[in-house]
Order: C-alpha cells, then structure tokens, then sequence
C-alpha cells in the first residue's frame, strides 16, 4: 500500500520529468557555450546540468520511499539556437522562476493533503529555488552592464570556469 496519494506521487513524477527537462536545457546551453570557446560559461551551465539531475533523483528517491510509483515518461526535446550569453541567461533565469512555480505548487498541493513528509522534503527544494534564481539573475544583471565588451565577457568566462559542483542534496 502506497503511503504517498496517488495524486501527489503523479505530481513528483511530474516533476522528475521538469528536472530532467531543466538538466537537458542546461547541457544543451553548455553545449553553446562550448561551441563559441566560452568554457567558463560552458562549465556553469554544465555544473547546473548536473544538480538538475540531482533534484530529479532527490524526487525519484523520496518517491520510492515513500511507496509511489515512479513513472518516466519521455522529456520533451530543448532548444538549442540560441544568439548569445545574454539571451541565455534570460532564458535560464525565466525556466528557474518558472521551476520555482511549480515547486510551490507542489507545496500547495502537499499542505491541502496534509502531507507532511513531502511538505518537509519540498522545504529543501523552496530554499534551493531561491539561490537557483539569485544565481541566475545575478548572471544576468552581470551580462547586460558587460554589454558588448569582450574583454569583460572573458573575464566572466574565466570567474565562471571556477564553480564545482557540489551535490548539497546530501544531508539536507
């Protein structure tokens, strides 16, 4: 017998999809980047690939343990044309925000059901979403001051080449 609602675990397995999607956005960004000698980029976007994989196993776990059922239907494909680091961010900075959306509805639906262990889990996910999008954000604030200003673009290359990832879905 399932101890998460049926509802809530359609829900995680949902959202499992959406980070799968996000980790694809990501890599195909990195892959731009990586086309266009922009390693620093190309590294930020491929670190932010993989903690996108990290969140959809963090879901996929909690939801086995939880005694759902886990379904993997396909991930829709991602765009791959883009024209530059700005467009980029932009677009990254909008799918965090709209990530966030749907975690907090994820919240929403846990507090209606009374569920408190995925409203405990989702917690991490809330206080994740929001360096998610500061991160993001600060990326591009950072780009549009740079403007066309390649020497300033390098430097941001070479600042970004420096992020690691670090699995903080450990212990939290």
């Amino acid at each position: 017998m399932a101890i998460i609602g049926g509802k809530m675990a359609e829900a995680i397995n949902d959202q499992i999809n959406a980070e799968i999607y996000s980790a694809y956005l990501y890599l195909a960004m990195s892959a731009w980047f990586t086309e266009k000698n922009l390693t620093g980029f190309a590294n930020w976007m491929y670190v932010q690939a993989q903690e996108e994989m990290t969140h959809a196993m963090k879901f996929y776990s909690y939801n086995l343990e939880r005694g759902g059922h886990v379904k993997l239907p396909a991930v829709e494909g991602v765009r791959d044309d883009f024209k530059n680091p700005l467009e980029i961010f932009e677009e990254a900075y909008g799918h965090e925000q709209k990530v966030t959306a749907r975690i907090d509805a994820l919240m929403d639906m846990a507090l209606a059901e009374k569920d408190h262990a995925t409203v405990s889990m989702l917690r991490w996910f809330i206080d994740e979403q929001v360096e998610e999008e500061a991160s993001a954000s600060e990326l591009v604030e950072k780009l549009k001051m740079i403007g066309d200003a390649k020497e300033q673009l390098l430097m941001l290359d070479k600042e970004l080449s420096a992020r690691m990832f670090v699995d903080a879905t450990k212990g939290g």
